[in-house]
């Protein structure tokens, strides 16, 4: 607008210019024509008249040779003016062109609507949302380009901005191709030199994409939040950047006290730095580790966590974040291990039952195969405890037999095994003996220890043993040749009256 303003100007200021060129030279003629009517008159006259007509004559010719040096003068002046108008013509529709083919590339939705609500300008993006030509948006009217319920949304906001007040809102809007979309909207009003809005303009940003991404976001902070397992994000560095909730109620730290440290807080000293190795070994190869770990409470407790390590990449393909999620599996672990421990021990006593006793044996016969040593196995029956049970009722028997494991349990050394494999009979495993005079003392004092008297419910008890042995290698080199050699021997003791020992002899 302003280029073509000034380029009617100048085209004006030249036809002005050469209307005065054109009367400047029209003078000069005159002059001349006059100067040559004068010419006889002044030869006819004195020299003082003479003179006179001479210096006027010139005067006419100082006159024109003025008046044609102006008309050039001020001719060339306008023609370089004529080019550098054009020039700036030029230059200005090429701005125009520019800023137009900026504002119709944009994916924003661009126009201008009047105080009568009439679009005066629309861009490509704003004819595509409503699925119009640009030809067909300039000049329509707000309520006609939009239905009656968007426009009631609008209204407000149009109100408002022609009283001077800028607005920013968003909507939830149905495209002309039937599918739903979202935008930001901006109306911003246009003001006249006399501060009355006269119209505003329209930006408005689609973000339908951004709030596909936001509910996405939203949806994996409700997970992220809710979820029971804990979930730790480090950076490659190792340094914790956010934890879930989760993790505040399994580890007992806070969000405050775990962003800026890193997973050695919870470290339990359980494990050595070969496991650390192979688990991040794993995880540089395929990219996620996954196991069980130890790890410790803020209180110092320890507890049993199954884990998932997993990296992931950047665009680049390089490690960006660690992303651990895990569970507490404390409790299920030591449900496994009570229920592991019901299959291999007496549920009485506690004790070793057969099953676990027979595996203990067979590593007995081979460690002592590979040491070349030997070992003691010694059968226990009770003398008596049948008379206690049915006499006194199963109660006091049941706890009768306790105290005799508890008794037995106090004579073994750890590299001993006691079980329990009958109603009234424990197998007593003596490892690698000096010879049979400790064998023999052993077995005095197991027979002293079960001698002595037993209170139990106020009633005062008193029981024997009957105990028979057989040795690794000398009497068999299996678990069960062990076993049947060294009952065979126990009722050879017990033939012979409560508490007495006999070591095996082929010849019983």
């Amino acid at each position: 607008m302003i280029g073509q303003k000034t380029h009617r100007y100048l085209a004006n200021a030249a036809i002005t210019s050469s209307c005065t060129k054109y009367c400047f030279v029209v003078l000069a003629v005159v002059s001349l024509v006059a100067s040559i009517a004068i010419w006889p008159l002044s030869v006819s006259h004195s020299f003082i008249e003479h003179g006179f007509y001479f210096l006027l004559m010139a005067t006419f010719a100082i006159t024109c040779t003025i008046i044609a040096y102006h008309i050039h003068v001020t001719h060339r002046i306008q023609r370089e003016a004529l080019k550098q108008a054009d020039s700036v013509s030029a230059a200005s529709l090429k701005s125009d062109q520019l800023i137009r083919t900026i504002i119709n590339s944009t994916p924003n939705m661009m126009g201008y609507w009047d105080r009568d609500l009439r679009c005066r300008y629309a861009n490509n993006a704003f004819s595509e949302w409503f699925g119009m030509p640009p030809e067909d948006v300039i000049g329509i009217r707000f309520q006609d380009l939009v239905s009656e319920q968007l426009y009631a949304l609008n209204e407000p906001h149009i109100r408002a901005v022609l009283a001077g007040e800028p607005q920013r809102f968003e909507r939830t809007l149905n495209k002309a191709d039937g599918s739903v979309g979202h935008i930001i909207g901006n109306y911003i009003p246009d003001f006249e030199a006399d501060g009355t809005v006269q119209g505003f303009s329209i930006q408005a940003s689609e973000i339908t994409v951004l709030k596909e991404v936001e509910a996405k976001l939203k949806l994996a902070a409700c997970v992220f939040d809710n979820t029971l397992d804990g979930v730790l994000i480090t950076d490659v560095n190792g340094v914790i950047l956010s934890v879930n909730p989760g993790f505040v109620e399994i580890t007992g730290y806070t969000l405050e006290e775990s962003v800026g440290q890193t997973p050695r807080i919870l470290h339990s000293d359980r494990h050595d730095q070969a496991f650390y190795a192979s688990m991040w070994e794993e995880i540089n190869a395929k990219g996620r580790w996954h196991g069980e770990i130890w790890n410790r409470h803020k209180d110092g407790e320890l507890y049993l966590q199954r884990m998932t390590i997993s990296m992931v990449l950047d665009e680049a393909g390089e490690p960006m974040r660690y992303v651990s999620v895990f569970s507490d599996i404390t409790a299920l672990w030591q449900k496994d291990e009570h229920i592991r421990h019901l299959a291999f021990h007496d549920a009485l006593t506690d004790l070793p039952n057969r099953t676990l006793l027979m595996d203990r044996i067979n590593q007995q016969i081979l460690h002592a195969n590979r040491e070349e040593s030997h070992f003691a196995l010694m059968f226990l029956d009770l003398d008596g405890f049948k008379l206690v049970n049915d006499q006194l009722g199963h109660k006091i028997g049941d706890d009768l037999l306790k105290d005799v494991a508890k008794r037995l349990l106090a004579l073994v050394r750890s590299s001993d095994t006691i079980a329990r494999v009958g109603g009234d009979e424990f197998i007593f495993i003596l490892n690698n003996p000096r010879g049979r005079d400790e064998i023999t003392e052993v077995a005095n004092r197991i027979v002293a220890s079960i001698n002595e008297p037993i209170e139990i419910l106020g009633v005062v008890v008193q029981i024997g043993v009957s105990l028979g042995i057989a040795t690794f290698p000398a009497d068999g080199d299996s678990s069960s040749d062990l076993i049947i050699n060294a009952d065979s021997a126990m009722y050879a003791a017990k033939s012979l009256g409560k508490n007495n020992i006999r070591f095996f002899s082929a010849e019983h």
